[in-house]
């Protein structure tokens, strides 16, 4: 994965270009949280994050406050160590995060093999240094950066967006916030899922506000 620190301002901006920053910055923070367990340096940047948007009212407002509160209360070891035993270990994980299983029942099914269809016209490739599948919720998101923040506008553009988001993220992501905001050891994780439920349901307003 190649997602940059964010700079974890609130979520909420004043102009169309600060916008488009902010969403990929808030890509580039879902990744880096779903991939691994996150550094002491993205707690500490999290922990210190501005929570009140610029506007009152905001629909990603609360859900930050409660992201950003909940890495506040809690160390980062507590952090690691509940990453590990909702998505780790051997086997089984507590909570899936791969695109597939919500889709189909099944792991590296019908919807990955599409997936690697459009990554590729789109240029995109996995690195071959990660060993998740690219359904993995992560490099979804990162893919999503991609597409708000690349320089390729033939590539990098709101309907590139649009589709990809309605066709890879759209149909499956909520349910996976749903099984992780409902596990029972889940805490940290719990807060994140709303986060992502709500910033999911934000892009999704905001796509079909294109048509």
């Amino acid at each position: 994965m190649s997602a940059s620190s964010a700079s974890l301002t609130s979520p909420g901006s004043s102009s169309a270009l600060d916008e488009e920053t902010a969403r990929a910055e808030l890509y580039g923070l879902l990744s880096q949280l779903y991939y691994a367990a996150p550094s002491p340096e993205l707690m500490s940047a999290l922990r210190v994050a501005v929570t009140e948007a610029p506007a009152d009212g905001g629909f990603l407002q609360e859900p930050w406050q409660q992201l950003v509160g909940a890495a506040r209360v809690q160390d980062d070891a507590a952090v690691a160590q509940e990453f590990d035993r909702l998505f780790g270990g051997v086997g089984k994980p507590e909570v899936y995060l791969y695109g597939s299983h919500y889709l189909s029942g099944f792991l590296n099914e019908k919807p990955l093999a599409r997936l690697r269809t459009d990554l590729d016209r789109l240029g995109l490739a996995r690195d071959e240094a990660m060993p998740e599948t690219e359904d993995h919720v992560a490099y979804l998101c990162e893919v999503m950066r991609y597409l708000i923040a690349g320089d390729d506008v033939a590539v990098c553009n709101l309907t590139a967006q649009r589709d990809f988001f309605a066709t890879h993220l759209q149909p499956w992501v909520i349910s996976m916030c749903d099984a992780l905001a409902a596990h029972p050891q889940a805490r940290f994780y719990a807060a994140l899922a709303q986060f992502t439920r709500a910033f999911a349901s934000v892009e999704a307003q905001g796509f079909d506000m294109l048509d």
